[in-house]
């Protein structure tokens, strides 16, 4: 295992869960040098989605990797016992929906089971703050005319991955409201960007349409998701996790909502295919219509905006896709 932390004094120990994977990678990828006075611990159990390729910053001095599972309560035990950690992000989580619907049994394990074991230990080892990186999805389907969701909404999740998102959002409530643990929880609107995992929409589309195959487009292609490119998320996060209130929840929107099928026009253009290219498949199971997120809370408390527009954030993202995962 990684050097333990007594060769230096610190200002921070951070451990980072899911580190290896698409949006802890490019989170890393930006503070390890952002903070180096602060140590980084990535503690991943290097699911098929993750892969420690992702990360620039292996051989950093403020960075250390620890192959862990969060549902391995021993495991986690000896690398609190080895790091002393004084925060916490967990990033750590399953998160494919389809994958839920077909096997949700992973999802509670990990993502409530995985998320109170951080909690508990976080707890009992006096850790100064607990982030809980979480998910629109928690908040359920709008409708086309429902205005974009706050943090006060209800939360209503609908497929067995948001259920085991909200449940782990309400077990790191509790923490605070019963033992003061100090949290603050994010809530993200649909991420892209580089070191994705193929299953998911836009890398998908990306390296089927440079490989000259045709897309799978659930339904009609119109339902609504609003996009952040992971850049933007990844700033949010780190304004919140050290400027952020104890106890709250942020939302972190991209503000740029579109129709499956908008996406999908977008992605022709930049791999110059025409509609032919469109396969419409059988909707999934309890499919969302509309994802949209409220988050002037966070513009307005802690100056957050995002920065990158559409256009420009899946033109980088063809780009990286296109050298980094077609030969």
């Amino acid at each position: 295992m990684a050097k333990d932390n007594t060769e230096q004094k610190w200002d921070k120990i951070i451990i980072v869960t899911g580190g290896a994977g698409f949006i802890g990678s490019n989170f890393l990828n930006t503070v390890v040098s952002r903070y180096p006075n602060e140590l980084f611990i990535n503690v991943d159990s290097l699911t098929y989605a993750a892969d420690v390729g992702n990360l620039s910053v292996a051989d950093a001095p403020n960075y250390r990797f620890a192959q862990v599972d969060i549902r391995d309560t021993h495991a986690l035990k000896s690398l609190f016992d080895q790091y002393a950690p004084t925060h916490v992000i967990n990033f750590a989580a399953e998160s494919h929906v389809d994958n839920s619907i077909t096997g949700p049994t992973v999802f509670i394990e990990t993502n409530v089971v995985g998320t109170h074991n951080l909690l508990d230990l976080s707890h009992k080892r006096g850790v100064k703050r607990f982030h809980q990186i979480s998910t629109d999805e928690v908040y359920g389907s709008l409708s086309p005319d429902d205005v974009p969701t706050d943090e006060e909404a209800a939360l209503r999740p609908n497929s067995p991955y948001s259920a085991s998102k909200t449940s782990a959002d309400l077990i790191v409530r509790s923490y605070h409201k019963t033992y003061a643990l100090d949290t603050v929880i994010t809530r993200a609107s649909n991420n892209y960007g580089p070191n994705q995992h193929l299953e998911k929409l836009i890398p998908l589309f990306i390296t089927r349409l440079l490989q000259d195959k045709k897309v799978p487009l659930y339904g009609s292609g119109r339902n609504v998701r609003d996009w952040i490119y992971v850049d933007d998320h990844v700033e949010g996060i780190d304004k919140v996790f050290r400027e952020g209130k104890s106890g709250e929840i942020y939302n972190l929107g991209g503000g740029m909502e579109l129709e499956n099928i908008e996406i999908v026009h977008m992605l022709l253009a930049l791999a110059g295919k025409d509609e032919s290219m469109i396969e419409y498949v059988k909707d999934r199971p309890g499919h969302d219509i509309r994802y949209a997120l409220d988050s002037n809370k966070a513009t307005k408390a802690l100056g957050w905006s995002p920065k990158i527009t559409l256009k420009e954030g899946l033109a980088r993202t063809f780009t990286y896709y296109k050298s980094h995962k077609i030969n």
